[in-house]
């Protein structure tokens, strides 16, 4: 009998790829989503033309009314739903705590009053970890580096939540890691990092590899914030997805713990001075970003320590930075009527 997952959140940039993922490896695949987002109704779309056998259920995870019986009858439940802009939640901090923070309980606690204790995977952030101003930071190559960390931001580092979005984030984590604790249902969190890949409609506050991409395509000024120095792990979206799998292959072992995710040291990227590089590549010209003051809450570097995961799921990234990238351009590229009305 196949399995039956449910994806909150599921036509968004990584639920519409774990939707398709799960759904071609023969899950009984049900997405939940409001449809709120930029781009879920074109990744809706998508799904319904490529996997007809796929549910759809639309709701809003702010109201429990509307969860309470949609978690009923779920092997997996992946809670991707979320406000996920640093800058949106620092204008409108009150609807970054309702979808994240309470929409997160809302799923939680549907989940436990149903009683069937579904596998639950929750996406959480490396916002957790603040804005670390404590970590000594020095430059290399004319980029930003960790002086002592070589191998990345490990899950023993401290949580110092910091920006609205970080406390709604934060607070979701913790309800999702007590809930095992205290109701044994069986969770695992992602620390992700940035994440990027196909069917990502970043727009300037978030997804800013798919952001910039988008914007130089059709032809609209690009910002950066900071010195362009500031240093990421990025991953390519199926390289996540799988984890998630390897996860729920594995849940007796990964239940109540947390992983950072993200591509490592292996897979990094200054905002600027390697990406504009890559983009001029990709584009054949020269790009003149428009510079503009670093933001809230925003880190120099942050780097996943990824061991953890490496040593527990046997996981590793598979695609490296350069290929990801033109993987997602091409895709911007071959779809461009995607993006006719996007602002």
């Amino acid at each position: 009998m196949n399995k039956k997952i449910l994806i909150i959140g599921g036509a968004g940039f990584i639920g519409s790829n774990a939707s398709h993922y799960f759904s071609k490896k023969g899950y009984e695949v049900t997405v939940f989503d409001n449809l709120y987002r930029i781009g879920t109704d074109k990744n809706l779309n998508w799904l319904k033309e490529t996997h007809p056998q796929i549910k759809f259920i639309k709701g809003d995870i702010r109201k429990y009314a509307d969860l309470k019986d949609a978690v009923k009858g779920f092997d997996v439940v992946i809670h991707l739903a979320a406000q996920v802009a640093v800058t949106t939640s620092v204008v409108d901090p009150r609807t970054d705590f309702e979808i994240n923070a309470l929409g997160a309980f809302n799923v939680l606690e549907a989940v436990r009053e149903n009683g069937e204790k579904p596998f639950v995977i929750f996406s959480s952030t490396n916002k957790v970890y603040g804005g670390m101003e404590e970590i000594k930071i020095v430059e290399k190559n004319g980029q930003y580096a960790y002086k002592d960390f070589p191998g990345g931001i490990s899950e023993k580092s401290t949580i110092d939540f910091h920006s609205p979005y970080g406390c709604s984030k934060g607070c979701a984590d913790q309800y999702v890691r007590d809930y095992f604790r205290i109701y044994d249902i069986p969770t695992v969190v992602f620390r992700q990092s940035c994440i990027y890949g196909p069917r990502q409609f970043g727009i300037e506050d978030q997804g800013w590899l798919a952001w910039f991409i988008i914007a130089t395509t059709l032809s609209k000024f690009i910002s950066v914030y900071g010195d362009g120095k500031q240093v990421r792990d990025v991953l390519y979206v199926d390289d996540l997805v799988r984890a998630y799998d390897l996860a729920i292959e594995n849940m007796r072992n990964v239940k109540g713990k947390i992983y950072n995710i993200g591509g490592g040291p292996g897979n990094t990227l200054s905002v600027w001075k390697q990406f504009g590089g890559i983009l001029e590549k990709l584009f054949g010209k020269k790009l003149n970003p428009k510079w503009g003051p670093s933001r809230p809450g925003d880190q120099k570097v942050y780097i996943s320590d990824i061991s953890k995961i490496k040593k527990e799921l046997n996981w590793t990234p598979q695609v490296k930075v350069e290929e990801g990238i033109e993987k997602l351009f091409n895709w911007v590229q071959e779809n461009k009527e995607l993006f006719k009305d996007f602002i």
